[in-house]
C-alpha cells in the first residue's frame, strides 16, 4: 500500500508552532533521517538505471539531461553542476530544463511547473536522441512541466530515468526506469523542500555517482578524473597520483605536470609510459584507469 502523499498534512505536527524549539528541531532532524532511510529500498532500481544510463553514454556522443521544477528541479541542476569538476564530465555533455528557465534557479517564477507546452519544447529544442538520458524528478510525480519532458523525451528515444515521491503518478508511468521514493507526509504539508528534497538529492547522488562508476571514471574509491582546479585539488591529485603508481611526491608531482593536470595520465607516466602510449593506453580503455594498468606488462604495481 502507498505511504501518504507527499502533500498530505501530518497529525503528528498539528501543533508543531506551539513546540519548544529544540523539540520540533529534533523532531524535523527524525524525519530528515527517514528521509534518507526510504531510498535504500530504491537501491535495485537506481542501480538499473545507473548501468542503462552508462550503456547510452558509453560511446561518448550523448547527453545527461536534469528535467524539474521549483525545488525538484534546481536540486537536479546542481547534481548536473557538479559532475563537471568532480568527474571531468563535458559541459558539452549535460543538460538541464528547469520549469521558468534558469530564472528560476534564484527566484521562483509562479506558474512555470504546469505549462506542459514549455516540457515538451526544451526537449525538443535539445535534440534528443538515442544516446541521450534524460532524468526527470518531481516529489509529487505530477509535476505537468516534468511530465511532459519525460514523455518527449522517450518519445525521441532517450533513456528516461524518473524520480518521484507518490506511487502510480504521471511521471513514473513515463520513465523506462521509474525509482518511486516514498517519504509521506512532510512536518510541514506540502513543504517537499524538507523530506522529499532531502531523498531526492540523495537518490541524484547515488545515481549519478554509480553512472560515473561504471563509465570508469573512479579507481579504488579515488576521483581520478577530477579538475584540479585550486591549490587543494592539485595536493590531493598529486597524492592520488603516488598513492596509485607507487611512486613518491616528487616524482607524483612531476608527472602531475607533464599531464597537464590530468590524474589518470599522470599514473600512467609515473609507471614509466611516455606521454603518447600514456593517452594511447588510456583511449584503447576507454578511460577506464584499472582497464589501462592491468594492460601493463606484469610486475608492474597499481592500486
Amino acid at each position: 500500500m502507498a505511504g501518504p502523499a507527499t502533500e498530505d498534512r501530518n497529525p503528528l505536527f498539528a501543533d508543531l508552532d506551539l513546540w519548544p524549539t529544540d523539540q520540533a528541531v529534533a523532531a524535523m532532524a527524525r524525519e530528515q533521517a527517514a528521509a534518507a532511510a526510504a531510498v535504500e529500498p530504491e537501491a535495485e532500481a537506481i542501480a538499473a538505471a545507473a548501468d542503462a544510463a552508462a550503456a547510452r553514454l558509453a560511446d561518448g556522443s550523448g547527453r545527461l539531461v536534469h528535467v524539474g521544477a521549483g525545488t525538484s528541479g534546481r536540486l537536479a541542476v546542481q547534481d548536473g553542476v557538479e559532475l563537471g569538476p568532480t568527474y571531468d564530465w563535458p559541459e558539452s555533455r549535460w543538460a538541464f530544463a528547469l520549469a521558468g528557465g534558469a530564472e528560476a534557479l534564484l527566484t521562483s517564477v509562479e506558474g512555470a511547473e504546469d505549462d506542459e507546452g514549455a516540457g515538451e519544447a526544451a526537449m525538443r529544442g535539445l535534440g534528443l536522441g538515442t544516446a541521450d538520458v534524460v532524468i526527470g524528478v518531481a516529489a509529487s510525480g505530477r509535476t505537468p512541466f516534468t511530465v511532459a519532458a519525460v514523455r518527449a523525451a522517450a518519445a525521441a528515444g532517450a533513456l528516461t530515468v524518473g524520480i518521484a515521491g507518490n506511487a502510480g503518478t504521471p511521471l513514473l508511468a513515463a520513465a523506462a526506469h521509474p525509482i518511486l521514493i516514498e517519504t509521506g507526509a512532510e512536518v510541514l504539508a506540502g513543504s517537499t523542500r524538507m523530506k522529499a528534497g532531502t531523498a531526492q538529492k540523495i537518490a541524484l547522488n547515488l545515481l549519478s555517482t554509480a553512472i560515473m562508476l561504471r563509465l570508469g571514471r573512479i579507481h579504488a574509491g579515488l576521483m581520478v578524473a577530477m579538475r584540479a582546479t585550486n591549490r587543494k585539488l592539485r595536493v590531493r591529485a598529486a597524492a592520488m597520483v603516488g598513492e596509485i603508481a607507487g611512486v613518491g611526491a616528487a616524482e607524483a608531482q612531476a608527472a602531475l605536470e607533464r599531464a597537464a593536470g590530468d590524474i589518470r595520465t599522470a599514473v600512467l607516466l609515473a609507471k614509466g609510459l611516455d606521454q603518447a602510449a600514456a593517452e594511447d593506453a588510456l583511449r584503447a580503455a576507454d578511460g577506464n584507469l584499472r582497464s589501462a594498468l592491468a594492460a601493463l606488462p606484469s610486475g608492474s604495481r597499481s592500486l
